[in-house]
């Protein structure tokens, strides 16, 4: 079981806690903790990637052991500490502008 966390409004969309714990099956990488998300959470398909190319969204980033990892491969396996329930998965909305 990973632990994730979604930035505020996504949290009130899903009627989540801050940070909330997600199985997913398989290899844990970016694709598969998405694909268990929209699973659990159908109200955040189209949130967080596109509902065609799954690609994900211009202002959406992914943070994991203090890293972005927002331009990684989608199927790359996530750090073990993340897979082990350690250190969270976090999804957060970009700042643009200046």
């Amino acid at each position: 079981m990973i632990r994730v966390e979604l930035p505020y409004h996504l949290r009130q969309l899903a009627h989540v806690e801050r940070e909330f714990r997600l199985d997913v099956a398989g290899p844990v990488t970016q694709r598969s903790i998405l694909d268990a998300l929209e699973a659990r959470y159908p109200m955040l398909r189209g949130t967080i990637r596109d509902h065609t190319t799954h690609e994900r969204r211009a202002f959406i980033r992914f943070f994991a052991c203090g890293e972005d990892l927002s331009l990684e491969a989608l199927d790359a396996p996530l750090p073990e500490a993340v897979a082990s329930g350690k250190e969270l998965f976090r999804i957060v909305g970009a700042m643009a502008g200046g």
